[in-house]
């Protein structure tokens, strides 16, 4: 909770000024029955002196005021507490995707992506609760309560002291205890609610595939299982939300009637009159709305705070790799050196004691099976990760000190599965090189093969290719990739599998670009096909992480 607050500093004015309204709003509601309550004494007994000396007639026009202020206080209060609620939002949600940039793509590889979809939008989106109507409404209940307390006070010690109690239980005891008891099913809650934001995300993928083979029932049975045992949480908490209700507004009854007695007894002690009894009992009934607003929070507040707990992990979470500052660009380039390296996925040793020379210009083809650790040494030098031991070296530099801005500017990378952005073809090129003019883009498909296809579309370049690329081909998206390769021309060209979706005569026909277009670039080319070694001017053959 300290954290999340600590990101209102930049707006702590706002803040300030919706707590100060706020707690003249409460007054205004707490001292219109308080006022209406002076206004029938007066007729009970025509002995007493009016509230501060005032007359009916003023009091009653103080009433009409202070009804039309507790409105206009009420609304300027909201509008604060969500401006703030809001602009925090868009705060935390770029500090998010600037976090997720960081600890792409090492720390991210494998994590489920609907339990990450939900910490950038219900998550985030839950702490609108925090930010607009937890912050200010406890800083509002205590300083009303306190008006409250001296305001009581002054007709007698005693009363003050009741009170204090009273709010102290209904604002302060039973959101901590209703909180402790809740803390660990909030918890579950969200996290039950990001499995199932992932499961639902993976069969909408896997639809084709379940369809195909008959899955379905297997599939629905298990979503319906998962949206049971969300159904039974949401019951626990708001069974839960349901007994602090009832616990609360019991105190309140308890905590009036006391006032009440107490004052009785204090006015047959002759320590205070019978306006004392009658003004602290309607001002302790009518001022519990800020502690009752702090006793509710408990409610949400589980899930909220567990939703802030997911979101700050991530903002938390420390990169595998971090970049290196630096803006030098890239000089002539020399080629890529991989000696002695060690790597590891955890325990699992991929690569050891593995080396590559590609020098400039030179075409090198690492050949194996699957597993034996091709992709990973791509990987390696686009330092995705660092290395156990030995050294990654980029035109004579090692990529651990390199900038990373330059080492990207030196690299281009095809991997074997290219995404797709909802865009156009055209913008799907151009990621390679955001600046591209129209002619670069089509220069850089004719180079990957790819030209004749877009033009036979519709709308050609401008085709949307829809969600994840799905109205395109394998091999299409595939050669939308080594486009986008073309078109970023760095002279280390890292190419993973570029020909595995396509078919004999489009493998050839690609294969013959790259040679044509990779004149003066080094190129690593990593493959499980031979015909696709026939490009290469030298072959690695790789087994289980070591040259053969």
């Amino acid at each position: 909770m300290g954290q999340l607050i600590g990101l209102v500093r930049p707006l702590l004015h706002i803040m300030i000024l919706a707590v100060v309204l706020g707690v003249l709003g409460y007054l205004c509601a707490v001292f219109l029955t308080i006022l209406a309550g002076q206004v029938i004494l007066k007729g009970l007994s025509a002995d007493m002196t009016l509230f501060y000396g005032l007359s009916a007639t003023e009091i009653f026009m103080i009433i009409g005021v202070i009804a039309v202020l507790r409105g206009v206080l009420h609304y300027m209060e909201q509008y604060c507490n969500h401006f703030i609620a809001f602009k925090l939002l868009a705060i935390i949600r770029h500090k998010v995707f600037a976090a997720l940039r960081k600890l792409c793509p090492a720390k991210l590889e494998g994590r489920e992506k609907g339990n990450l979809i939900s910490i950038i939008t219900t998550d985030i989106e839950l702490l609108e609760v925090f930010y607009a109507h937890t912050i200010s409404p406890i800083a509002i209940a205590v300083l009303t309560s306190l008006v409250m307390v001296f305001f009581m006070g002054q007709y007698h010690v005693c009363a003050a002291v009741l009170a204090v109690a009273a709010y102290l239980i209904v604002g302060a005891v039973i959101p901590v205890w209703n909180g402790h008891r809740g803390s660990e099913k909030g918890m579950a809650f969200r996290t039950e609610f990001g499995e199932l934001n992932s499961f639902v995300l993976s069969s909408l993928r896997g639809l084709d595939e379940t369809i195909q083979y008959g899955g379905g029932q297997d599939r629905r049975a298990a979503m319906e299982k998962k949206s049971e045992e969300l159904g039974k949480l949401q019951k626990e908490l708001s069974k839960q939300e349901g007994g602090q209700r009832s616990v609360t507004n019991f105190l309140i009854l308890l905590s009036s009637f006391a006032m009440l007695l107490l004052t009785e007894y204090l006015q047959g002690r002759g320590e205070i009159g019978f306006d004392g009894v009658i003004t602290c009992t309607v001002a302790m009934m009518g001022s519990f709305g800020p502690v009752v607003a702090l006793a509710s929070l408990s409610n949400n507040l589980n899930q909220t705070l567990a939703s802030g707990e997911r979101v700050l992990s991530i903002l938390e979470e420390e990169p595998v790799v971090k970049e290196n500052p630096g803006e030098s660009k890239p000089s002539a380039s020399t080629g890529a050196n991989v000696e002695d390296v060690t790597f590891a996925y955890g325990r699992d040793v991929i690569l050891k004691k593995y080396n590559l020379q590609a020098d400039k210009g030179q075409i090198v083809g690492i050949h194996g099976a699957s597993g034996s650790g091709k992709s990973t040494v791509l990987k390696l030098l686009m330092r995705f990760w660092d290395v156990t031991s030995g050294k990654v070296e980029v035109s004579g530099e090692n990529v651990q000190t390199m900038a990373t801005k330059k080492l990207r500017e030196y690299e281009s990378f095809v991997t074997q599965d290219t995404d797709m952005f909802h865009d156009s073809i055209a913008a799907n090129i151009a990621i390679g090189k955001p600046d591209a003019t129209r002619e670069e883009i089509i220069r850089a498909a004719k180079n990957a093969s790819l030209h004749d296809f877009v033009m036979s579309l519709p709308e050609g370049y401008d085709t949307e290719v829809g969600e994840l690329g799905d109205t395109l081909s394998g091999g299409e998206r595939q050669r939308i990739g080594i486009a986008r390769a073309f078109l970023h021309d760095a002279p280390l060209l890292l190419l993973d599998e570029p020909t595995s979706n396509l078919d004999s005569l489009n493998e050839g026909v690609i294969l013959k670009a790259l040679q044509e277009n990779c004149r003066e670039k080094t190129v690593i080319l990593v493959s499980h096909r031979k015909s696709t070694m026939s490009l290469a001017d030298v072959v690695f053959e790789m087994e289980k992480g070591r040259n053969s």
